[in-house]
């Protein structure tokens, strides 16, 4: 038997890059996977991809989860055509690329990354375990997607590296009050990960990023998906409020070691 057999599974963010792995994993495992983007074009395209991959089991619905209604609406669509939800994958986020430095960012687009990679992840959270998770005799699990640089900051992503922070503090958080209930929450952070901007970037600059990398090579996207397969899966039944980094071992060291002098 598949994993996740019978499981309905919500993957926020789930169409493009580690997203679509998650689906991906997700729908092989057995699972009924509803899966959105932030737009009605994103969405639609992120599906595109699933079918191009054989992919049949999953339904996609855009939402923009920094936006209350459109939360609500999502989650009674899941609740008109599934009737239920078993595992909330909080994976969508605002990268805050382009923001610049502390000094110049504009604040309001600070509180955009918060907007959807905290307020976003709380209120999907709150909505799977009141509509869903606590009217079910098996309770829900709940996994964010986190980043390692909660942990070792980046330059010029202090609005990213700070929300992230706020994630995991936010994990434990609702970890202690929902463990009673039945609800777990963990975390998975991963470091870097291949995606297309990969692609285009210098080869120098590709070798340097990867001498950053203990293990020399970054994560692919279904490297991160096992992951938080795991930790959506009875295999961690005893784990709640942990924040689990999957990044090459670059959190591991002190500097990479051309500069370990």
């Amino acid at each position: 038997m598949k994993r996740f057999e019978g499981k309905t599974v919500l993957v926020t963010g789930g169409n493009r890059n580690t997203g679509l792995d998650i689906v991906e994993l997700f729908v092989r495992e057995g699972a009924k996977v509803f899966m959105c983007g932030s737009s009605q074009s994103s969405t639609l395209l992120g599906a595109e991809k699933l079918k191009e991959r054989g992919l049949e089991g999953f339904t996609a619905k855009s939402c923009d989860i920094s936006d209350a209604s459109q939360v609500e609406e999502l989650f009674n669509f899941i609740d008109n055509e599934a009737g239920k939800l078993d595992i909330l994958v909080n994976n969508a986020a605002n990268q805050g690329l382009g923001h610049g430095g502390p000094l110049e960012m504009d604040a309001e687009k600070f509180f955009d990354v918060f907007k959807t990679n905290v307020v976003g992840g709380f209120r999907v959270t709150q909505q799977a375990c009141n509509k869903f998770f606590m009217k079910q005799p098996t309770r829900g699990n709940v996994v964010f997607l986190s980043s390692n640089t909660a942990m070792r900051a980046i330059r010029k992503r202090t609005a990213y590296c700070a929300s992230k922070g706020a994630i995991n503090s936010m994990v434990r958080a609702l970890a202690l009050d929902l463990a009673p209930l039945g609800i777990r929450v963990n975390a998975c952070a991963p470091g870097y990960i291949y995606t297309e901007r990969w692609d285009v970037l210098d080869p120098a600059i590709a070798a340097r990023r990867r001498l950053n990398c203990p293990l020399r090579t970054e994560a692919k996207g279904s490297d991160i998906a096992k992951v938080v397969a795991f930790l959506a899966s009875d295999d961690s039944a005893n784990m709640t409020g942990e924040i689990v980094t999957c990044d090459a071992g670059c959190s591991s060291q002190h500097m990479p070691e051309d500069v370990d002098v």
